[in-house]
């Protein structure tokens, strides 16, 4: 595998002038001077930084026409683009301010630079994402605690999840070799080494993904030496295949679950897809599928609701009965919306998951 780059926050390590801020001045003016484009750091404690960008907020909502699309969008890209000069000064891996969280990703992610700025934002995100890791997730199905290092995909609901523990139990084929496609933060990796896969194999285009599995299996060696050496994924960097000759018994995708809208930027590129994902994925699947065996993928038909012209881009290659030949596909009703989504409860009321297990013709 070559050699692999941290996706992280963007460290500030160059002299550069900036106006203190402290609890005892009114956050208008800490506004005013991010609003004309000045570094602010925040220098006395950690709720100084939220009382900044809690003004910040009211004063662009005052600013707002209307709540159409295009207002909303504005909104949005003034807010990240004025918060990134909102500062917090990092000293020995620590922040340099009173009543701060520690937060071990800045040890982990900037080894090499021990006094440096970084983004308030960027500082919260980093806290929120190693509370995550600290505390652990458990996943329904999965004997161990998942621990997502920074930067990787993570659930936040379960019934895909819940779909593909049902069809390994009920998995009686060969167990020689499986792929994952798109390994994120370790899920289904680490439930094909429960189920019993000699070799797993997995990539992904997102380093951190890679990253933080090689990280993830140092920490148990030095965790605990004398237990025995966990199941190892091998793992390779790039789309899809990524490049590899190996022939898998299953392979296993869970892929976007919504087509790619015509103006989406940044983060939101990582939840929808391409036009031509599904047809390049059914292609290169097909040369890495072991006679007779098996490819599953997890899916949604979230996309069928929200569009009424929308085409399922399994049901399309089933249809042209080239390549794959359907096994069975399973469903499970998602949860109910909580109170603080944003996803039309219409939608939520008659979602589906769905687990669909193709094999070659």
């Amino acid at each position: 595998m070559t050699e692999l780059t941290l996706n992280r926050p963007e460290p500030v390590t160059e002299n550069i002038p900036v106006l203190e801020y402290s609890k005892n001045i009114d956050p208008k003016y800490a506004v005013e001077a991010l609003l004309e484009g000045n570094y602010v750091l925040v220098a006395d404690q950690f709720s100084s930084g939220i009382a900044v960008l809690d003004e910040l907020k009211k004063k662009l909502s005052k600013n707002k026409t209307d709540d159409s699309f295009q207002s909303q969008r504005s909104y949005r890209d003034t807010f990240r683009k004025v918060n990134q000069l909102l500062l917090i000064e990092i000293s020995d891996h620590k922040l340099h301010v009173r009543k701060a969280p520690e937060i071990g990703w800045i040890k982990i992610l900037y080894p090499e630079l021990p006094d440096f700025f970084l983004p308030f934002t960027d500082v919260q995100g980093l806290n929120s994402s190693w509370q995550w890791y600290e505390k652990g997730i458990r996943i329904p199905g999965l004997k161990e605690t998942l621990h997502p290092f920074y930067g990787t995909y993570f659930p936040t609901r379960f019934e895909h999840i819940d779909l593909f523990v049902a069809y390994l139990k009920a998995y009686s084929g060969k167990k020689d070799r499986a792929f994952d496609i798109g390994i994120g933060s370790g899920i289904l990796s680490k439930l094909f080494h429960q189920f019993g896969f000699k070799e797993v194999n997995a990539s992904d285009i997102n380093p951190n993904a890679l990253i933080g599995a090689l990280f993830q299996n140092e920490n148990e060696k030095q965790n605990d030496k004398n237990s025995p050496p966990s199941h190892s994924t091998t793992l390779y960097y790039g789309d899809l295949f990524a490049g590899s000759e190996v022939q898998s018994d299953v392979v296993v995708f869970n892929p976007p679950w919504i087509p790619l809208p015509k103006e989406v930027s940044g983060i939101d590129l990582a939840i929808y897809y391409d036009k031509e994902l599904f047809p390049r994925f059914f292609e290169e699947a097909h040369k890495h599928l072991n006679p007779e065996e098996q490819v599953v993928i997890l899916f949604s038909n979230l996309a069928g609701l929200m569009y009424p012209n929308f085409v399922h881009p399994i049901e399309a290659e089933l249809k042209t009965g080239k390549r794959f030949e359907l096994v069975r596909k399973t469903t499970k009703k998602v949860a109910a919306a909580s109170s603080k989504t944003k996803r039309k409860a219409v939608w939520r009321a008659e979602e589906l998951v769905e687990c669909w297990v193709l094999k070659i013709k």
